[in-house]
């Protein structure tokens, strides 16, 4: 008997949005005042030190990016959804930007007040980080760019200088330990956790 794959039925679709499943980050920027904004984005991945951010064009964070140059990355774990969701209708650009408008977004400047959560000093970049995420990302932004196909939104290079993670998801020294640490994923517009371990990577040292 000859073994056969059954081939899946696909259908060409075009979705507004392409969140597939992603981790969620709050990013930190600096306002001119000297307080914190705090962003939540879904577009990111890392290489190395290099962390690559996907923000809109328009927004506070893309403005305090070009004029202060420095973040704090911010990765929430499941628990804090609710946090997070707290921020999503509000922008820290007054007047609100129109493609904020139309979602019903409405100016908030004090976005720790709004979200419950809690500053904590930095070591090298100004603005604070979010003493709750279990992993905190000081980074310096080194290069922004606009894709031509895509002139909504930038893309930012950042290289991470300092990394803070909570004891509890930290083992063996430097490694960050997979079977304690989820990051919250937004999932084609939804929040969700990670499931339970299905293996893991030859390369993987603990």
């Amino acid at each position: 008997m000859t073994n056969t794959k059954q081939i899946p039925n696909t259908e060409m679709i075009k979705p507004k949005i392409l969140y597939y499943g992603t981790p969620v980050i709050l990013l930190n920027t600096l306002n001119e005042d000297g307080t914190v904004n705090i962003s939540p984005i879904s577009s990111s991945w890392a290489l190395g030190d290099c962390i690559v951010l996907g923000i809109g064009l328009g927004g506070k964070t893309i403005e305090n990016l070009e004029q202060r140059p420095e973040c704090v990355i911010n990765i929430p774990g499941p628990s804090l959804w609710e946090n997070v969701e707290q921020l999503a209708p509000y922008t820290g650009k007054n007047p609100v930007p129109e493609n904020k408008q139309k979602y019903g977004c409405t100016y908030q400047k004090d976005k720790y007040a709004i979200s419950g959560l809690t500053p904590v000093e930095s070591k090298d970049v100004k603005p604070t980080r979010i003493m709750e995420c279990p992993l905190q990302i000081e980074a310096i932004v080194k290069n922004i760019r606009i894709p031509d196909h895509s002139p909504n939104f930038a893309i930012i290079e950042t290289q991470a200088v300092h990394v803070h993670a909570h004891k509890e998801i930290i083992i063996e020294g430097n490694h960050i330990d997979p079977q304690t640490w989820s990051p919250l994923i937004y999932n084609f517009r939804h929040y969700f956790g990670l499931s339970h371990q299905l293996g893991k990577s030859f390369r993987s040292e603990i």
